[in-house]
């Protein structure tokens, strides 16, 4: 049980001195059967070198001259190699197992065997022609090469052996076991056997994307520490806030753990994402319960309350707030769970490590953030100083002067905002689209077809002039080539088509004092070089990349182009001309059409009234015909624990000719023999290569890569022009597969749930603020965080993706925070504070939550910066697109939100109609706000 992604690592097995039969065999019988035995490998499949094989190549002259058929040769091989058992003996108190032996060893007893008696002269085996170990009729080939102690290039053929895991199985503890396992085989292999392990490793991808979402993990939470130092200003109240990181992960890890999962890149990336959100909650309990710590440290002492009871208030007071905008958090990330296909794999492993992480500094904020502050802070130098640290200070006297301009002009700002949203919204219309980022695996797979109908050998030479070109770049560290088709092997691909599996170092030029380039300046020198080789069609792709596009349209490129229809002639000829339209298409690399066509055939018709005649059935005439062109197998020789092939054969392969096969002697129950042209119609003729056929129905793919533009508008151009250019008879249509087709449903689904989870915001925003007019100031952050949005995709290249996406509509949720803790402040000034007048009010509170909502959106988005600005490392390709988008959604949503919210909720927002009484000093303002209705 495995899929396609399930393979992990190929290995080479090479050797100077030694055959391909030797490889073969001991790659089949000592390596495979202990690559095996490793737990979760599923299945082991080695191609290239000779498969060993005892044959019995008979001579049709010896055959006449003996007057024997070939089926009694067959007949008496197949019972000459039996053991059997003979039943029990019972002597007495003893029992006696009855075991008849008579396999056969070696050459000599499959010559010895008796076919028949001639004159009283038995006719062996070894009279009527040959008795060897060969290699059997193989359809694949393959080759390992590397870079030699000087870095020079060493092709060798020999085995290649791909490994592939069981469904749950963790790819790099596997790797350990197949490592140590590749060790053993190694010290039991002869002298000058050498096994290759860098050919291809999905281990060194993996670790390396870890390795790099950990260093970005680290750098995130760097930046969160930081940012609450300096605006908190105080060691005692940075260390309660920053206790909620190592618990939030913690349980994160737990939890993870106790559904199944582990630690891999994407889980690694919904802590990195998260871990500027997971100090939010914490920063407005804390940076709330220091300001009311304050306010009561300057009151006179006889009117100061008791500690346990500002702590408590300030907490209950901020509370329905936080819970609330981290509830709404975790509600925009519910799109990811309900994803499929790849795409749905890749991210939910994300959207739980977020969710359970902010689930637990939500909990760790409500519970043991308050009693830290109990504990820690009333003693604390920021409370007893009574005033704000010197970074908010310096922020508020700039920030005052522009709040209050922007309350007095609120259209100043306004005007402008709709200006740029409908900007955006243009911007979003008019960008490119795409599935996901494209990986950097450091690694290549390159498909190499020649035309149908090519011989096996000739694949091989023309793979192997591809493989030393490919190695004369010094980028090239090793290649895997595979030529054909192994016997086990789930591809199904002809002997015409070669695959290669390239790893990359691109610093070996800067060791080797050469000049340095970009990869993809090497793949456009890799593809100049492949296409001057006459007669074949290259493309290019990666590992992990290579294998998605498979499973998304079973093909190997990002683009399939499929054209339906019943007759092969006419999907040929309509492939072709999909083909030249689309080579006009900017954009469009690595085309290539399926390489569907008619090859020559040698058509053997049986006549079954001749058979009949004389006194044969078809399947006499079938054997007759198997034995002289691919042999039969008559059993197996078994030497210890290895088994191999008996094949009975007339005549070696390279002799025959369709006039040695029509010449065939068949034998008849009268005993006479007829030639196989009385018996049946043989002529060459013309055939399908193969028919490919998708929904039953018959089809032929046209299929292509993309560069320098995004996927889906490469793919609108090519529908347009096919739409205009190629006409299509009746009964034949047109269908687009590939990542596109995957990303055109994704973005259709998400959406429809981005426009579900925005209603549901507004929803729950009315639910708890009871006005309409509230819910919409409070949703204003939504088109703000658009903004920022837009300009982060076309930043990293104009292209909007899945994870772009998903960017968005985290970023809608994280910036709904910044309204609801100022226009709930704002409520809970004019309602339990008693501040009457409505633009005090305003500008109060957006005064005073000006350093929590600055400190929680820069702890977010600085905590992304370093995901954001490293998108071209391994690991971060699909979580950079989203934090770019979240990084400049918060900086749009923040900076409007400090400016035009207040400016509007001054112009549009009502005055609380029944102010209550400001609260006695005794008194609990957070109960208040409770049972006032924010809750």
């Amino acid at each position: 049980i495995s899929s396609i992604m399930g393979e992990i690592l190929f290995v080479g097995l090479t050797s100077a001195q030694h055959d391909l039969l030797e490889l073969r065999t001991l790659a089949t019988t000592l390596a495979r059967r202990r690559l095996l035995a490793v737990p979760g490998v599923s299945q082991v499949v080695p191609i290239g070198g000779d498969t060993k094989q005892y044959q019995v190549v008979l001579a049709p002259r010896l055959l006449l001259a003996h007057d024997v058929t070939a089926l009694e040769v067959l007949r008496a091989v197949e019972g000459t190699n039996e053991n059997v058992a003979g039943g029990i003996l019972t002597s007495g108190s003893r029992e006696l197992i009855v075991e008849g032996l008579g396999r056969v060893r070696s050459e000599a007893d499959i010559g010895d065997t008796v076919v028949t008696v001639r004159d009283g002269v038995p006719v062996r085996v070894s009279d009527l022609g040959l008795v060897r170990v060969g290699a059997a009729f193989k359809r694949g080939t393959a080759a390992a090469s590397r870079r030699g102690p000087d870095g020079e290039a060493i092709v060798e053929p020999g085995v290649v052996i791909a490994i592939q895991k069981q469904p749950g199985a963790n790819t790099l503890e596997l790797t350990g076991r197949l490592d140590t396992a590749l060790v053993e085989i190694q010290a039991g292999l002869p002298a000058g056997m050498l096994l290759n392990k860098d050919l291809f490793r999905q281990s060194d991808f993996i670790q390396t994307s870890i390795d790099n979402t950990t260093y970005t993990l680290i750098e995130g939470a760097v930046m969160v520490v930081l940012v609450v130092i300096v605006f908190l200003g105080s060691l005692r109240a940075s260390l309660i806030t920053l206790s909620v990181l190592p618990l939030s992960l913690l349980v994160a890890v737990l939890v993870l753990r106790a559904l199944g999962g582990g630690i891999n890149t994407m889980t690694l990336g919904g802590m990195a994402i998260a871990i500027g959100a997971l100090v939010d909650d914490a920063i407005i309990d804390v940076e709330n319960v220091i300001r009311r710590l304050r306010e009561n440290a300057a009151r006179p002492p006889e009117r100061r309350r008791r500690v346990i009871d500002v702590v408590y208030d300030a907490s209950v007071e901020v509370r329905p707030s936080i819970v609330l905008a981290t509830f709404i958090i975790l509600l925009v990330f519910t799109p990811l769970f309900v994803l499929s296909g790849v795409e749905g794999r890749l991210l939910e492993p994300l959207g739980v490590a977020f969710s359970v992480s902010l689930a637990a500094s939500l909990l760790t904020a409500l519970t043991l953030t308050p009693v830290m502050c109990a504990l820690l802070l009333p003693r604390s130098r920021t409370v007893e100083q009574a005033t704000e640290p010197r970074a908010v200070r310096w922020l508020k006297a700039r920030y005052e002067p522009l709040l209050d301009a922007a309350l007095a002009h609120p259209w100043r700002l306004a005007l402008p905002a709709v200006v740029l949203f409908a900007a955006s919204l243009v911007g979003v219309a008019s960008m490119g689209r795409s599935f996901l980022p494209e990986f950097n695996e450091g690694a290549l797979v390159v498909g190499l077809v020649s035309p149908p109908g090519t011989s096996l050998d000739e694949s091989d030479r023309l793979a192997r002039v591809a493989e030393q070109a490919l190695m004369q770049h010094p980028e090239v560290a090793a290649v895997g080539r595979r030529t054909g088709r192994a016997e086990e092997d789930e591809h199904v691909q002809g002997v015409e088509a070669s695959e290669f599996e390239v790893t990359l170092d691109m610093e070996a030029p800067a060791r080797l004092g050469l000049p340095t380039r970009t990869k993809d300046e090497l793949l456009e020198a890799l593809r100049a070089d492949l296409a001057g080789i006459a007669g074949v069609q290259a493309t290019f792709g990666q590992p992990i990349s290579h294998r998605i596009d498979h499973m998304l349209s079973g093909t190997r490129a990002s683009v399939a182009v499929k054209v339906f229809g019943d007759d092969l002639g006419s999907l040929r000829e309509l492939g072709r001309e999909v083909e030249q339209v689309m080579q006009a298409v900017p954009g469009v690399v690595d085309l290539s059409t399926e390489q569907q066509s008619l090859v020559p055939t040698l058509r053997v018709e049986f006549d079954r009234a001749a058979i009949a005649r004389h006194g044969l059935v078809v399947a006499d005439v079938a054997r007759a015909l198997e034995l002289v062109t691919g042999g039969i197998v008559a059993g197996q020789v078994l030497q210890g624990v290895n088994a191999f092939d008996l094949l009975v054969r007339v005549g070696e392969v390279s002799e025959n000719s369709p006039q040695t096969i029509a010449d065939t002697l068949v034998d008849t129950p009268s005993g006479a023999r007829v030639p196989l042209r009385a018996l049946a119609d043989v002529r060459e003729d013309l055939a399908p290569n193969f028919v490919s056929r998708e929904n039953v129905q018959r089809k032929i793919v046209i299929m292509c890569n993309t560069a320098g533009r995004d996927v889906g508008s490469v793919v609108a151009d090519v529908r347009s022009r096919i739409a205009e250019q190629v006409s299509l008879p009746t009964g034949y249509w047109v269908e687009y597969g590939g990542q596109f087709e995957s990303a055109e449903a994704t973005v259709q689904r998400l959406g429809w749930l981005g426009a579900a989870i925005v209603a549901a915001i507004a929803g729950l925003l009315y639910a708890v603020f009871r006005s309409l007019r509230d819910t919409l100031l409070i949703m204003l952050n939504l088109p703000l965080a658009l903004m920022g949005g837009v300009l982060g995709v076309a930043f990293t290249g104009g292209t909007l993706s899945v994870a772009s996406i998903i960017g968005f509509i985290t970023v809608f949720g994280v910036a709904a925070r910044n309204g609801i803790m100022m226009v709930s402040h704002i409520r809970h000034l004019q309602r339990f504070e008693g501040v009457t007048d409505f633009r005090e009010a305003v500008r109060r509170g957006a005064l005073e939550r000006l350093a929590p909502i600055l400190m929680t959106a820069l702890a977010a988005g600085l905590a992304l910066v370093p995901l954001a600005l490293r998108g071209d490392r391994p690991g971060n390709e699909i979580l950079s697109p989203m934090a770019t988008v979240i990084v400049f959604g918060l900086f749009s949503a923040t900076l409007l939100n400090m400016a035009l919210v207040p400016a509007l909720f001054l112009r549009f927002g009502r005055p609380a109609t029944e102010p209550e009484a400001a609260p006695e000093p005794d008194a609990r303002p957070g109960a208040a706000l409770a049972e006032g209705g924010v809750t």
